[in-house]
């Protein structure tokens, strides 16, 4: 065990901790420049998804709503909350300046890997679609490489549908036990059958659960942060001034100062909104949309209501409160973010808090299922392979909510994550060529009066492409079948 645990963590010390975030950043910074600073120039577009509807009428296609839903649902949780807490003990209050920073860049990368998941994604001949890093890895770089797609699916299954999913079970039995009681056997079952019932429903039924918790779980916890705010509001530019003096060292308030602030801003930032993990696309390529830039605009968007919008919540919550004392150590994590709350607003707002917090907990475990079964799918093609993927996530979510120590058990999450990240950052350097060229011609069809760019696989002969799973080419061609109508 010592040696496996062992192996786990040099892996960990290789990818976290010397190549993962300089490649994050570096990569981050080379996209933004070469794609004309994209997630500024699509900023307006990307509200748009907010009100967006099926395109197509099919029931059974998901909405670039529905996708962008489910991917804040996985990417907003534990470390929104707990995660941010940690790093404003131990990076001060100028870590939120570079998780705000990071997010920024990771908005561009985030654009470029959806929308490669969206370009290469294939039909499933019900109105669904499927793809991701394993698929632009296979139908982008080569059936040659699909050994590479192969060892990202098994990391991918391994780290989030049992590990996260695991840790997810562990923290709502843990809050449910803490606030209300209620023992964890109990909690783990309800959340079990729950889990089941979701899950057996496939992508269709996930995205409709997202659909309706997302934004009941998002308006809560900024409803709350909103009334920290309007009770101290002229607190306000203090510690917007103290974030900003912090990040630069201009006021140190922890031990490290400038550098405690660099590397828990970036590396909370990253851990936030997953941007070039290569996670989120495998939900971006499920969506129905009219062209892939589109999809990217909308994941991009994601990272921007993650990081921008619920982290910088629970920073203001903290800072705004008298419980946090900078260089102070004892409280941390979820346990600062729920005094600080209560401090603000009183007692009842820790329920609150807790159901935010379940809320979280669940739309991560749905999130990270799809995960799982997007990543079986590469591995085989057997029908009962599915039913005992979705048994065993059952039994994983159980297992972790009864076992209050059992998210010891899974150490190689973490280890993984950054082995998934290191593939996809490289893939998506190597296929950024193909990128820019939908980027082109999403600017070429805006530039020419097109309200909506429709994607035409035509246009890209060379690509190995599916051009059943662009049905609105099809619908708004010419009468020659190539030109596109304005739209």
């Amino acid at each position: 065990m010592d040696i496996i645990t062992g192996f786990f963590g040099l892996v960990e010390d290789l990818t976290w901790g010397w190549a993962l975030i300089p490649m994050l950043v570096v990569f981050g910074v080379f996209i933004t420049v070469m794609t004309g600073f994209v997630q500024i120039r699509f900023f307006k577009r990307m509200f748009r998804v907010l009100f967006a509807k099926n395109q197509t009428g099919d029931p059974n296609a998901i909405s670039a709503r529905e996708a962008l839903l489910v991917s804040v649902g996985g990417r907003v949780g534990g470390g929104n909350i707990a995660g941010v807490a940690v790093a404003i003990t131990l990076g001060g209050p100028g870590a939120v300046f570079w998780m705000w920073a990071i997010a920024i860049i990771g908005m561009a990368t985030s654009l470029v890997e959806s929308t490669l998941a969206q370009l290469y994604k294939r039909s499933n001949g019900d109105g669904t679609y499927q793809g991701g890093p394993a698929g632009y890895i296979i139908y982008g770089l080569g059936a040659k490489h699909k050994w590479l797609a192969v060892v990202y699916a098994v990391c991918l299954m391994l780290a989030f549908a049992f590990g996260f999913n695991a840790f997810q079970g562990n923290t709502f039995a843990g809050a449910v036990y803490d606030s209300l009681g209620v023992d964890r056997v109990w909690s783990g079952i309800g959340l079990a059958i729950i889990t089941g019932f979701i899950v057996y429903g496939g992508i269709r039924r996930i995205a409709k659960v997202a659909d309706v918790i997302i934004p009941i779980m998002a308006f809560i916890y900024i409803g709350l942060t909103l009334l920290v705010i309007l009770s101290n509001i002229t607190e306000i530019p203090g510690v917007i001034w103290s974030i900003i003096a912090n990040a630069f060292g201009l006021e140190e308030v922890v031990g490290g100062g400038f550098g405690a602030a660099l590397a828990q801003g970036l590396r909370r930032g990253l851990f936030s909104n997953e941007a070039g993990l290569g996670s989120t696309p495998n939900v971006a390529a499920t969506a129905d949309v009219r062209h892939p830039i589109s999809q990217g605009i909308t994941q991009s968007f994601s990272v921007f209501i993650d990081t921008i919008v619920i982290c910088t919540c629970t920073a203001f919550i903290i800072l705004l409160s008298p419980v946090y004392q900078p260089g102070v150590e004892g409280i941390d994590g979820i346990v600062l973010t729920q005094q600080s709350l209560v401090s603000q607003v009183g007692t009842w707002s820790q329920y609150f808090l807790t159901f935010a917090i379940l809320l979280f907990a669940f739309s991560s475990i749905i999130y990270n299922y799809y995960l799982g079964e997007t990543a079986l799918k590469v591995m085989t093609a057997r029908p009962g392979a599915l039913h005992v993927l979705r048994f065993a996530i059952v039994i994983v979510v159980f297992l972790g909510a009864t076992a209050p120590g059992a998210t010891a058990v899974f150490f190689f999450s973490d280890p993984l994550m950054g082995v998934l990240a290191v593939v996809n950052l490289t893939v998506i350097l190597m296929l950024f060529p193909v990128a820019l060229r939908v980027l082109d011609d999403f600017r070429s069809q805006l530039k020419a009066g097109v309200a909506r760019p429709v994607f035409e696989p035509t246009a890209f002969p060379d690509l190995d492409l599916d051009h059943s799973a662009w049905p609105h080419a099809q619908r708004v061609a010419g009468p020659d079948g190539g030109a596109l109508a304005k739209a």
